[in-house]
C-alpha cells in the first residue's frame, strides 16, 4: 500500500511539471494552447539525443532541456502564437491541436516510430525498500529525485508568482492588459516571458518522464488529456490547485491501475468527474482573475 501511495505522488508530481505550462499559459494568458504536449515531447527527444549522440550527463540535460524548449516556445509565440490571442478559443484550439498533429507527424518522419530509452545514472537505477510485509515501503530512486526535483520547483514558481515583481506584472498584464500597458508594462515582453517558461516547464517534464513515461511520436496526443485533466480539476489560476489535482491524478490512476487493471483508466475519469461536479470551476480559484 505504502509503496503503491508512493509510486503515485511521484507519478502526480511528474504530471504537474508536465501540465503546470499549460496551467500557466491557460490560466494566467488566457490561451488554450492543446500542443503543450509537443513541447513535452521535444525536451524527452532533445535528452534522448543529448545523451546517446553527444554524451551529455542526465542532470546536465534537464537544465537544457528547460532552456533550448523554452527558446523554441518563445520563438513560436512571437511569430505563431501571438497573432492568435484575440482569436475565440475554438480557432486557438483548432490551431494548436493542428501543430500538435504536425509536431506528431515531423518527429515521426525524421525519428521514426519506435520507443525511445533514456539511460539513467547507476546511482538513480537503484531501490530502497523501508519496513516489511503489507506495510512496506519501497521507493526507487528515480522517484526520489522527481519528488524532489518537482517540489523545488513547485516551490520556486509559486515565490515566483506571488512574492516577486515579474509576478505583480504577469497578474495585471491578465487583469487588464490595457490599463497594465498604461502604467508602463510592456505586457507583450511579459506574454513572451511568460509562454517561455511554460514552454520550458514542458520540455523538462518530458526530459523527466522519458523513462517513466515512455518516449515515442505519439507522446502528444497521447498523455493530453491528462493535461487538461489536471488544468480542468486543479483550476488555472493558481500553483496549488494543478499540484494538488496532478496528486489526486497520479495516485487514482497507480492504485486502480494495481487493484482493478481491467478497469484501465477508469478511475481516474470517474474521479474528474465528480470533483467537476462538485466544483466546476476547479479546486482553487483566484478572485478577480479572467
Amino acid at each position: 500500500m505504502l509503496t503503491i501511495l508512493f509510486d503515485g505522488i511521484a507519478y502526480g508530481m511528474l504530471l504537474f511539471v508536465l501540465a503546470v505550462g499549460l496551467a500557466v499559459t491557460l490560466g494566467l494568458m488566457n490561451f488554450i494552447n492543446l500542443a503543450h504536449g509537443a513541447f513535452a515531447m521535444a525536451g524527452g527527444y532533445l535528452t534522448v539525443f543529448a545523451m546517446q549522440k553527444l554524451g551529455v550527463p542526465f542532470l546536465l540535460c534537464l537544465p537544457l532541456a528547460f532552456i533550448v524548449v523554452g527558446a523554441v516556445g518563445a520563438l513560436l509565440e512571437r511569430t505563431l502564437y501571438r497573432p492568435m490571442y484575440g482569436k475565440t478559443h475554438l480557432d486557438q484550439v483548432m490551431f494548436s491541436i493542428g501543430l500538435a498533429f504536425m509536431a506528431v507527424a515531423a518527429v515521426d518522419y525524421f525519428v521514426g516510430s519506435s520507443q525511445q530509452n533514456v539511460h539513467l545514472p547507476d546511482w538513480l537505477r537503484g531501490r530502497t525498500e523501508i519496513g516489511d510485509g503489507p506495510f512496506m515501503l519501497g521507493m526507487g530512486h528515480y522517484r526520489i529525485f522527481i519528488i524532489a526535483v518537482c517540489a523545488l520547483l513547485t516551490v520556486v514558481l509559486q515565490l515566483i508568482l506571488t512574492k516577486t515583481r515579474f509576478g505583480s506584472r504577469l497578474r495585471a498584464s491578465v487583469d487588464d492588459p490595457r490599463v497594465a500597458a498604461g502604467m508602463g508594462i510592456n505586457v507583450n515582453v511579459v506574454f513572451l516571458l511568460t509562454f517561455a517558461v511554460g514552454s520550458g516547464l514542458a520540455g523538462l517534464g518530458g526530459a523527466l518522464g522519458a523513462e517513466i513515461l515512455g518516449l515515442d511520436p505519439t507522446f502528444p496526443l497521447k498523455y493530453m488529456i491528462y493535461f487538461l485533466i489536471v488544468v480542468s480539476v486543479g483550476g488555472t489560476t493558481s500553483i496549488t490547485g494543478p499540484l494538488l489535482a496532478a496528486l489526486l491524478l497520479g495516485i487514482a490512476d497507480v492504485a486502480g491501475k494495481y487493484f482493478i487493471p481491467k478497469m484501465g483508466a477508469f478511475t481516474v475519469y470517474l474521479l474528474m468527474i465528480l470533483i467537476l461536479m462538485w466544483r466546476p470551476q476547479g479546486l482553487f480559484t483566484r478572485k478577480g482573475g479572467r
